[in-house]
């Protein structure tokens, strides 16, 4: 008894060194590999800062040091020839519409799957799954012959359907996660409060998911703001072209204009990161909580 008791002691305390800052498990060669991976991604990042910044014969004789005279010049010809004031306006439209869309069809769909009896429930979970693995491109032409004849080219309404219809399935898998989780005995008590079931799922239930939703939303969102396939397939026309299609504006014959490019790079990323930093404490955290759900 008096051994079992000594090891466990050790056991906790090994764990406590482990956890504390510069223990055992914050050894140098750990912050070595997080030193390389914040440079992996970052270092990207600074090329496109320092190429939005650079003439173009200073981009081809030195496309990855540190600019030597600084061109701002690259961010008004951009703005202008991209007509990115217009394209942030439309992508800001289509995001709209997308997670608002998602966010009523997969949450009706995952609170169906998640919380009533329903027949065959693990099989539209299967056809969920399905559904995700098929590539877009399959659908393309009975898709644009559908569209066109009922009138949705050209349109983003069109588009911002296709959005929804493409981003649900994992919204509704990803959601389903939350809302298994939280405790049946919630459902039942509505109930006997005299709670029909839209009011117990609309004011009981899904309330209580609020972090699925919001991860849900900034997913959808970043995936509907950084599309370009569909948008210029079913968008013709300059005007209601989203920002991902910008830099197409940019090409010229068989040259690309490189800094206008990265100018036009730096100010599509803008309204991510900052939308990314002022949500990032409930998106990774509302990751970590749907991946610890059955």
């Amino acid at each position: 008894m008096t051994t079992l008791t000594h090891t466990k002691r050790q056991r906790q305390t090994r764990k406590k060194l482990d956890e504390r800052p510069g223990g055992i498990g914050h050894t140098p060669f750990s912050y070595f590999w997080l030193i390389i991976l914040a440079l992996f991604a970052g270092l990207p990042i600074f090329v496109l800062l320092f190429n939005s910044v650079k003439s173009g014969l200073e981009l081809g004789l030195n496309p990855l040091g540190f600019p030597k005279v600084l061109d701002w010049s690259n961010y008004v010809t951009a703005w202008n020839q991209g007509n990115l004031g217009q394209g942030l306006l439309n992508s800001l439209i289509l995001v709209t519409g997308t997670i608002i869309g998602v966010w009523i069809c997969a949450g009706m769909a995952a609170y169906t799957i998640a919380r009533l009896d329903l027949p065959f429930k693990r099989g539209f979970s299967n056809y969920f799954f399905i559904v995700i693995s098929l590539p877009v491109q399959l659908f393309l032409v009975p898709l644009f012959f559908l569209w066109t004849k009922v009138g949705l080219v050209d349109t983003l309404p069109g588009l911002m359907i296709i959005y929804i219809a493409v981003n649900t399935p994992f919204a509704t898998l990803l959601l389903r996660t939350f809302l298994v989780g939280i405790p049946r005995e919630l459902d039942e008590a509505a109930r006997i409060d005299g709670a029909s079931e839209w009011q117990t799922a609309t004011q009981v239930i899904l309330p209580l998911a609020t972090p699925g939703f919001l991860t849900v939303g900034l997913i959808v969102g970043l995936s509907a703001y950084n599309e370009l396939f569909f948008a210029v397939i079913f968008i013709s026309s300059p005007s209601k072209l989203p920002i991902a299609t910008a830099f197409l504006s940019f090409s010229q014959g068989f040259t690309q204009q490189y800094g206008l490019v990265n100018a036009a790079g730096v100010i599509m990323i803008i309204p991510v990161v900052v939308l990314f930093l002022l949500m990032q404490r409930r998106f990774i955290s509302g990751l970590a909580t749907g991946g610890l759900k059955g």
